[in-house]
């Protein structure tokens, strides 16, 4: 059996190989109980954090990875205006149209709006901290997986805790995940998805096919980072001016 200091020594190299952190800068705390383990601590962005637990949960004797890593929020934003951002977001896009949305804010939920009886489903939104937790139940797992990019295009969102339950239940897949991502992209005003080729193999997207400027190259990239399940992101995407 390895000591826990040998156990701490492959992950932190796992974590210093995989992620290209700066150790001193972001400095991800690693707590071993068994075989499990939790990272915490703040990262750059939500490309580091999905490596770290990549890395992490890829080493021979870890059974699972508690994630509480969270984005190093550049600006100060209230936990209100996040949950607000988050809403906005939630009902103005047209799949959820026909969702119930409800809010916990002072300690209760605030229904925003009620859906009908052939809804799409009912999601709660919390934020404590920056941490958003969407709750309740959706329809499939696209729904599942665009509402939490959604809450990621809140401004001052630390995480996303996208605890959604799917019913009836659907079997995970590459193929759900590229619909899922095509959604996704179609939905950013910032991208012009019909350009955009998507592939995933085993939960690492590759994304390919062209665009105009950087920025919109960077944010193709992080709608799919967002996009639950995703392992990684490979962006062959080129710039064409």
């Amino acid at each position: 059996m390895q000591s826990s200091d040998a156990i701490l020594a492959r992950i932190h190299g796992a974590l210093t190989h995989e992620t290209h952190l700066d150790p001193v800068r972001h400095r991800i705390e690693v707590n071993v109980a068994g075989r499990t383990v939790t990272l915490s601590g703040d990262v750059p962005g939500i490309a580091s954090k999905r490596l770290a637990v990549d890395a992490v949960s890829a080493l021979d004797g870890v059974a699972e990875v508690i994630d509480r890593l969270r984005l190093a929020s550049a600006s100060a934003v209230g936990d209100g205006a996040i949950r607000d951002a988050v809403s906005k977001w939630l009902s103005r896009d047209v799949d959820f149209i026909n969702c119930t949305l409800r809010v916990l804010a002072t300690g209760r939920l605030e229904v925003l709006r009620e859906a009908r009886e052939d809804s799409c489903g009912a999601m709660d939104i919390a934020v404590d901290d920056g941490v958003i937790t969407l709750s309740g139940h959706v329809i499939s797992l696209s729904h599942k997986r665009l509402a939490g990019v959604l809450a990621w295009w809140a401004r001052g969102g630390r995480d996303v805790a996208n605890l959604l339950e799917v019913r009836p239940a659907e079997e995970d897949s590459d193929e759900e995940v590229i619909d899922a991502l095509r959604l996704a992209l179609e939905t950013d005003p910032l991208v012009h998805a019909d350009q955009i080729v998507i592939v995933s193999r085993n939960f690492i997207v590759t994304l390919k096919g062209f665009v105009a400027t950087e920025e919109e190259r960077r944010h193709a990239e992080l709608d799919a980072w967002y996009l639950h399940g995703v392992r990684r992101v490979l962006n062959e995407i080129e710039v064409r001016a």
